[in-house]
């Protein structure tokens, strides 16, 4: 038989993950209802290339900047390969974003 303390963490453990579901769901809805449709009217026009190449520059230097991070001395010793995935990188999601968008 369970004692009172184990009642009552599983009467815990049942609310925080109420409470969790239904923020996950409020979050859920506020982003199709909210997000989703500010976000389409905003690119409804579409972007040019000039739009995608700033956007893409972004994206490209904050994702090499977090592989530096992570590989300690990526800075120092590996440099070559950064700038070519750098410059990959970048042609890739620029040529994408002003496709898709």
């Amino acid at each position: 038989m369970a004692d009172r303390r184990d009642i009552e963490d599983r009467k815990l453990t049942t609310a925080m993950f109420l409470g969790i579901l239904a923020t996950v769901a409020v979050a859920a809805l506020v982003l199709a209802f909210v997000v989703g449709p500010a976000v389409s009217e905003a690119v409804a026009p579409g972007i040019g290339l000039k739009t995608a190449a700033i956007i893409a520059f972004c994206l490209t230097l904050g994702v090499i900047v977090v592989m530096a991070i992570a590989a300690g001395d990526g800075l120092l010793g590996e440099i070559q390969f950064m700038l070519a995935a750098f410059g990959g990188f970048f042609v890739i999601s620029w040529l994408m974003i002003a496709w898709i968008f």
